[in-house]
Formats: C-alpha cells, sequence, structure tokens
C-alpha cells in the first residue's frame, strides 16, 4: 500500500511537470510573437489561458489514459485473486465435506456388517472386538472356570547370585542351656 501511495504522487509529479513545461512552451511562443499575436492584451490572456486549459486537458487525460488503467488493471487483478482464493476456499470445505460423509458412510457400513454377523452368529463376539470365539458372558462378569491361562512360561537366562561370603545354609549355632 505504500508503494503504490508512493507511486501514485510519483506520477502527479510528473503530471505537474510536464504541465508546466507546456505552459513555459506556451510562454515563449507568445514572447517570441510566433502564434496568435493580437493588439489587446487581453485577446492574448485569453487566448493562451485556453492554450493553457487545452494542454492540461491532454496531460490529464494522458494521464487517465496510462497511469489509471494501470491502477484499474491492478483492482481487476487483485478482485480475480480474491475471487479465485474464495473459490478454492469454498471447493476445499465441499471436499471436507464429502470426505466426512464418506468416512461416515463407511462407519455405518461396517456396523451394518457387524450387527448381520452378529444375527448370523447369536452368542458370539464379532471378530472386530478382538475377542476371538468369545462369548457375551465375559463381558462384565469374571467366569473362572472359562479362565485359565495355565502357568506363565519364559524362557529367561537365571543367573546364580554371587556368594559374597555369606552363606544362607549355615547351621546356626544354638547357645547351649545351663542346667
Amino acid at each position: 500500500m505504500q508503494n503504490e501511495t508512493g507511486d501514485a504522487e510519483i506520477r502527479l509529479m510528473g503530471l505537474i511537470l510536464a504541465q508546466s513545461a507546456f505552459v513555459g512552451v506556451g510562454i515563449g511562443v507568445f514572447d517570441a510573437e510566433l502564434w496568435l499575436i493580437s493588439e489587446t492584451p487581453m485577446l492574448n490572456g485569453f487566448t493562451y489561458a485556453m492554450a493553457a486549459f487545452f494542454v492540461q486537458g491532454l496531460s490529464y487525460y494522458f494521464f487517465k489514459m496510462f497511469f489509471e488503467q494501470n491502477m484499474q488493471e491492478r483492482v481487476q487483478a487483485t478482485n480475480v485473486e480474491k475471487t479465485r482464493q474464495h473459490r478454492y476456499r469454498q471447493m476445499q470445505a465441499n471436499f471436507d465435506n464429502r470426505r466426512s460423509d464418506m468416512e461416515m458412510r463407511m462407519q455405518e457400513a461396517q456396523l451394518e456388517a457387524e450387527i448381520r454377523w452378529m444375527e448370523q452368529n447369536p452368542g458370539k463376539m464379532p471378530p472386530s472386538w478382538g475377542v476371538p470365539g468369545g462369548s457375551p458372558s465375559m463381558i462384565g462378569s469374571f467366569d473362572s472356570t472359562n479362565f485359565n491361562p495355565g502357568i506363565p512360561h519364559h524362557d529367561a537366562n537365571v543367573e546364580q547370585p554371587i556368594n559374597l561370603g555369606v552363606n544362607d545354609k549355615e547351621e546356626k549355632v544354638e547357645p547351649k542351656k545351663k542346667k
């Protein structure tokens, strides 16, 4: 924004400079008596005032034609970019909505398949629950007759502890009793 303001000021100064140069040329033409010389100063002043107005109008036209058109093109390009970004965000939102709808439909289909499996296999838990062949009676209650994991077994390499001079198998000497 700051750069555009500076550019507009430079263009305006260029316009003022060009107008001043044209007015100076008009005064030079008048002073050299090269064009439209009349006897009365009032008519000469009016003639050169009209010439100055023409020169300023022409300069303003060129300013509008070259510089303002450039500014309007920038505004139009900015509007096109904003419109494109808006459409992109809208497309992204539509895509996200469609993806979430698809995920919901997939979950619904999985649940329906699970319900059909449960109807076909009453009394069993679906494989998706992670308990193969389990019965629903195990949920919420613990039946010790159905649960026997056995003794745990592992192949750990057990080393004997280091003997530091104390023997736990030493015989304890009981003090003798006096008779």
